[in-house]
C-alpha cells in the first residue's frame, strides 16, 4: 500500500519571554536564554569534540534532527571558517517538521546575529528552498560547504537518508513535547548513518533518551548542562557487532579522476558536477552532428543520433521532409501528482537541482526563467488541478492553480483555458548549456568514438601491502577504447551518458556482467520538434512563458517558436517530416487555438528531428553497475533530459565524492539497477 501524503506545514513566528523564538505547535523554545550561538558552541560543537575531532580529515558529515532557525549551523560554519585545520569538505544533513518560510526566517534572525554570522545567516536565507516535503541541497562556500535539507517528519525521512555521519546533533523539542523526535526507531535509524567511532550530543539529560542510544550501539555518559540545565548528553557509537545495514564508508581513490563518455546534457552534467568537486574529468564524445541534440534534449553521441543529424542535414532530398533548423529549445517543468508520487517527487527534485545548478546561466540567453503553464485536458478538468494544489498544500511560488483568463495574462496572448502555473518553468538551449557545462577548466574534451570498455587490475607495489589485506577501492581501472582498440581514456570510474548508444557499449564491456533486463530493454524512440515564426501577424502574440498539455509551445528563441514533440516507434532514421510537422500543430493548436491558420502553409516551416533513450516506465538509470565497481550509468532520460541531467549528475558526483546524496533511498532505487 502506497503511503498517504502528508502536506508539509510551515511554523510560524512567535515569541516567548525574553524574546526567544518559541514554537506554539509543540509549545516549547528554539533556545536557550542564555543565547543559541553560546548554546550551539557548548552542547553541540564541544559536546561532539569539535573541532579537534575534524582536525587532519578529509572530509567530515555532521547530522542534526531539528534545524529550527539554523543557529547550530551557523555556530558549526563559523566553528569550521575559522579553524585553519578544517577538513577540505563538510557536510551537514538536518531535518526538520515544519520549516520556516525565507520571509520568516529572515524576520527572526534579524537583529539577533552579528559580524560574520549575520552575513552567512544572510546567504544561508538567499539560497532558502521553497517549502517543498523532500531534500533539499544548498551548496556554500564554493560547494566545500554543504547542507542537505531534509523537510518533513523525522520518523519519514531519517530512514531516506543515504550518508556516513560523524556526528549528531539531536536538537528536536523537549521529549515530553515532542517524543516522536527522541523515540527508540529513530534513533535507531540515525545510528544506521553513524560511522565508527561516530558522536551524538544532546541538551536533553531524560532518561529514555539515554536509554534509546544505549539501544542503538551508543556508549552514553552524562556532562555538565549548559545554562539552567544540569547534565547534557554525550554518546560515542561503539555497537557491539556491526548492523546489517550499517552505512558505507566513502570510496578512496587513488587519483580523483573519472571518465565521461557523452558529451550530451547527461554527460555534461556528470562532468560538471565531479569538475565543481575538484576531479579531474575526461569527456570523451565524437564531434557533434548537425543537429547536436535529440528531442529529449539528451545531446546524444550514439550512432543513432548521428544518422538522424545526417538524415536533417540532407533532408533537402526529400519532398516530404522540412528544413533543419537544429534543436533551439527545450522545456523543463516538474509533474505534480494529487498524492504526490515517486515520478511527481523525482521531477521535483530534478527540477530543483537544475534551478541551483544552472544559475549562473538562467536569466540570460542560455536558461531562461519564463514560468511554465501546464493547461487542462479540457475547461471541466480546470477543477481536477486546483483540487490537487489544494490536497498538496504547495507554496504558491512554486504552482498555483490559474484560470483561463489568469493564464492568458500571464502568457500574454490568448488561452482558452486553465490549468496549473510553474513561475520557475525553464526555457533552455541545449546545446548552448552543454557548452557552458564543459566549459569547466577541470573538463578536458577527447573527440572520439568509445567502442568498447576494458578492465585491468592495478596490483600494489611489492611489499606495499600484505597478501591477505582486502584491495583498496580503485585497484581496478577501465579503459575507453576506440574501433581500433586504442585507449582513449583511462580512469578508476568511467560514467556511460551516451544515451541510445550505452546497451550496446556496455555489451562489449570485457569483464562485466549482463545488465539487468530493465536496461537491455531501452529503446531508440524518434522524435521531432517544429518551429513557428515568432512575428507572423496571422497568429497573433507568441506567449511570454511555456503553455504546455498535451504538447508545447515555447516563447521564442531567435525569433521561433519551437513546438512538439512527436513519438515515432520502429523507424530506422529520425526525420522531421510534414506529417510531424501536421502532428505538432494539431497539439498545439489545442493549447492555442490562435495558432490555426500556420498550419495552411506546412512546407514554410522549420523543424528537427533526433533520438530519445526510453526505457519502460519512463524513468532514467542512474547508477553504479553491480558487478562491475567503478562503471556508472547516466541513460535513458527519454523526454525529459533537463530534468534528470544535472540531478543524476549530483547523484554520482556525490556518491563518488563521499557525501551525503540528495535525494530519498526509495527514489535512488526506483531509477538504479532494479
Amino acid at each position: 500500500m502506497a503511503p498517504v501524503y502528508t502536506p508539509l506545514i510551515p511554523s510560524q513566528p512567535a515569541f516567548a519571554s525574553a524574546n526567544v523564538p518559541f514554537s506554539e505547535r509543540y509549545r516549547d523554545v528554539y533556545h536557550a536564554v542564555q543565547g543559541p550561538i553560546a548554546q550551539a558552541d557548548y552542547v553541540f560543537l564541544q559536546g561532539n569534540g569539535l573541532p579537534e575531532r575534524w582536525r587532519g580529515r578529509e572530509r567530515f558529515t555532521v547530522c542534526e534532527t531539528g534545524f529550527g532557525l539554523g543557529f547550530n549551523f551557523l555556530a558549526l560554519w563559523q566553528a569550521w571558517r575559522a579553524d585553519q585545520d578544517r577538513p577540505a569538505r563538510l557536510h551537514v544533513v538536518s531535518v526538520e517538521a515544519h520549516p520556516f518560510s525565507r520571509e520568516h526566517m529572515a524576520a527572526l534572525l534579524a537583529g539577533k546575529l552579528e559580524g560574520d554570522l549575520r552575513v552567512m545567516a544572510d546567504t544561508l536565507i538567499a539560497q532558502w528552498p521553497p517549502l517543498l516535503p523532500g531534500l533539499h541541497r544548498i551548496d556554500l562556500e564554493g560547494g566545500a560547504l554543504t547542507l542537505t535539507l531534509a523537510f518533513g517528519y523525522a520518523l519519514d525521512v531519517v530512514p531516506q537518508l543515504t550518508a556516513h555521519v560523524d556526528a549528531f546533533f539531536l536538537d528536536g523539542f523537549s521529549p515530553d513535547r515532542n517524543p516522536d523526535m527522541w523515540s527508540p526507531p529513530l534513533i535507531k535509524a540515525l545510528a544506521r548513518l553513524a560511522a565508527p567511532g561516530a558522536t551524538a550530543a544532546t541538551w536533553s539529560s531524560a532518561g529514555d533518551v539515554r536509554r534509546a542510544l544505549a539501544e542503538a550501539g551508543f556508549t552514553v555518559r552524562k556532562h555538565p548542562g549548559f545554562g539552567y540545565k544540569r547534565v547534557m548528553t554525550v554518546a560515542t557509537y561503539a555497537p557491539r557487532y556491526v548492523p546489517r545495514h550499517a552505512s558505507t564508508p566513502p570510496p578512496v581513490f587513488r587519483e580523483r579522476h573519472a571518465v565521461v563518455v557523452g558529451a550530451g546534457i547527461a554527460g555534461a552534467n556528470v562532468a560538471h558536477a565531479l569538475a565543481l568537486r575538484g576531479w579531474r574529468v575526461t569527456v570523451v564524445a565524437p564531434e557533434a552532428g548537425g543537429g547536436a541534440t535529440p528531442a529529449g534534449a539528451d545531446c546524444s553521441d550514439s550512432a543513432e543520433a548521428d544518422s538522424a543529424n545526417a538524415a536533417n542535414a540532407a533532408n533537402a532530398a526529400s519532398a516530404d521532409e522540412v528544413v533543419n533548423v537544429g534543436h533551439l529549445a527545450a522545456a523543463l517543468t516538474p509533474l505534480v501528482a494529487r498524492d504526490d508520487n515517486a515520478r511527481a517527487r523525482l521531477t521535483r527534485a530534478g527540477a530543483l537541482r537544475a534551478l541551483a545548478r544552472w544559475a549562473p546561466w538562467i536569466d540570460g540567453d542560455v536558461v531562461a526563467r519564463t514560468g511554465t503553464l501546464q493547461l487542462a485536458k479540457s475547461a471541466g478538468k480546470e477543477a481536477d488541478l486546483q483540487a490537487t494544489v489544494d490536497a498538496l498544500g504547495f507554496p504558491s511560488d512554486w504552482v498555483r492553480a490559474v484560470t483561463a483568463q489568469e493564464a492568458s495574462s500571464i502568457a500574454g496572448t490568448s488561452i482558452p483555458r486553465g490549468g496549473l502555473y510553474f513561475p520557475d518553468g525553464l526555457r533552455v538551449r541545449p546545446q548552448a548549456l552543454c557548452e557552458r557545462l564543459l566549459a569547466h577548466p577541470g573538463i578536458t574534451r577527447v573527440t572520439a568514438r568509445v567502442e568498447s570498455l576494458r578492465q585491468l587490475d592495478i596490483r600494489p607495489e611489492a611489499g606495499t601491502q600484505s597478501a591477505d589485506a582486502p584491495p583498496p577501492a580503485g585497484s581496478q581501472v577501465w579503459q575507453a577504447l576506440d574501433a581500433n582498440g586504442a585507449v582513449l581514456a583511462v580512469a578508476e570510474s568511467i560514467i556511460i551518458a551516451n544515451s541510445t548508444g550505452a546497451p550496446q557499449l556496455l555489451h562489449r564491456a570485457s569483464s562485466a556482467p549482463r545488465p539487468p533486463a530493465r536496461f537491455y530493454d531501452q529503446l531508440a524512440v524518434a522524435g521531432q520538434i517544429t518551429t513557428l515564426p515568432a512575428k507572423n501577424s496571422e497568429w497573433g502574440p507568441p506567449p511570454r512563458c511555456i503553455v504546455a498539455g498535451e504538447g508545447y509551445v515555447l516563447p521564442p528563441v531567435d525569433d521561433q517558436c519551437v513546438t512538439g514533440s512527436t513519438y515515432v516507434y520502429d523507424v530506422a532514421t529520425a526525420r522531421a517530416t510534414l506529417e510531424g510537422t501536421d502532428a505538432n500543430l494539431a497539439r498545439a493548436t489545442h493549447l492555442l487555438p490562435s495558432i490555426a491558420p500556420v498550419t495552411r502553409d506546412l512546407k514554410g516551416l522549420g523543424g528537427w528531428a533526433g533520438w530519445r533513450a526510453v526505457i519502460p516506465g519512463r524513468l532514467p538509470v542512474v547508477g553504479e553497475w553491480p558487478g562491475a565497481p567503478g562503471v556508472w550509468l547516466a541513460t535513458g532520460y527519454a523526454s525529459r533530459g533537463l530534468t534528470w541531467s544535472a540531478l543524476a549528475g549530483d547523484v554520482i558526483a556525490a556518491a563518488l565524492d563521499g557525501e551525503p546524496l540528495m535525494l530519498e533511498r526509495e527514489l535512488l532505487h526506483l531509477i538504479g539497477w532494479r
